[in-house]
């Protein structure tokens, strides 16, 4: 698997969070964020068993390469 930086949420406090990948074998994008545990959020959500949710700020999507033309930050 190779991973591929694109981004970091400039504005985190401690500069752990939120951060977003590319695995560049797979063509996906892993997401580091806040976990979701509200209930009512996830039952909206109807995930199942073997999936979770993460949540980052809006903007965070800058980082994405559809955004930035083809690469990270």
């Amino acid at each position: 698997m190779a991973l591929e930086f694109l981004g970091k949420d400039p504005a985190s406090p401690d500069g752990d969070s939120a951060t977003i990948y590319r695995d560049t074998d797979r063509d996906t994008y892993l997401i580091q964020g806040l976990k979701v545990v509200d209930q009512e959020r996830l039952r909206q959500l109807r995930l199942p068993e073997h999936e979770t949710v993460v949540e980052i700020p809006r903007y965070m999507t800058q980082f994405l390469p559809e955004v930035t033309g083809g690469s990270g930050s």
